[in-house]
């Protein structure tokens, strides 16, 4: 009789312990449809959208970049003389790294095409290459971060950020690198305006080796 009794007791206690916890812990919640439907908006209103927002930034500020952007054939010549004085000058530190960019524009004649970069001469009595222009596929951060335009913390997080990148880059693939590579014959003067990012000067330097985002036959 008094096992009994201790069961009824230890199921009793077993049967509130598992309401209490329902109580406090809910399996569901039942809200409004109304409330539903507002919570939906706003996930929906604050999702961020890269295509949209490159959209936007393409037309409005980065194609207009080009107007304070170092000329080339002067960022070529003090990079040749003192480059350590051309990056005091011109270049751009984002963060803590240590690499930094250029936001360049100029005029070059091709004197060489292969299948990922085009070469440029940019002094007028040259014939070596001293501007690469990029055309294959594009990684990175150059012309997000070259120009100066973006900061990272005027977005909700880095994912946001990095997928500007993205987008940036597929653009410039599927628009801007067509027209280079039908344009880019040898001896044709070509106008470009793109970022350069500087992780080792030995080899970044000299050439230049730009990612553009505009170019035009001049």
């Amino acid at each position: 009789m008094i096992s009994r009794q201790r069961k009824g007791i230890t199921w009793l206690v077993i049967t509130i312990g598992t309401l209490v916890l329902l109580y406090l812990f809910p399996l569901f919640h039942i809200v409004s449809l109304d409330d539903a439907n507002k919570a939906t908006a706003k996930a929906t209103a604050a999702k961020f959208d890269p295509v949209k927002f490159v959209d936007t930034f393409w037309d409005g500020e980065l194609l207009p970049s080009k107007s304070a952007a170092v000329d080339a054939a002067t960022l070529v010549a003090k990079v040749k003389a003192d480059p350590a004085k051309a990056r005091e000058q011109h270049g751009r530190q984002v963060g803590l790294s240590q690499s930094y960019f250029y936001h360049v524009t100029g005029v070059g004649r091709v004197v060489s095409v292969e299948k990922n970069f085009i070469g440029l001469a940019i002094s007028p009595d040259s014939e070596k290459t001293e501007v690469i222009l990029e055309a294959g596929i594009l990684f990175g951060n150059t012309v997000r971060d070259g120009t100066g335009l973006l900061d990272v913390n005027d977005f909700n997080n880095t994912q946001d950020f990095n997928a500007i990148s993205t987008e940036l880059n597929r653009r410039i693939e599927a628009n801007v690198l067509p027209t280079l590579r039908e344009i880019a014959t040898v001896g044709a003067e070509v106008r470009f305006t793109g970022c350069v990012q500087v992780n080792d000067e030995d080899s970044d330097l000299q050439p230049l080796k730009v990612v553009p985002f505009i170019v035009e036959a001049k």
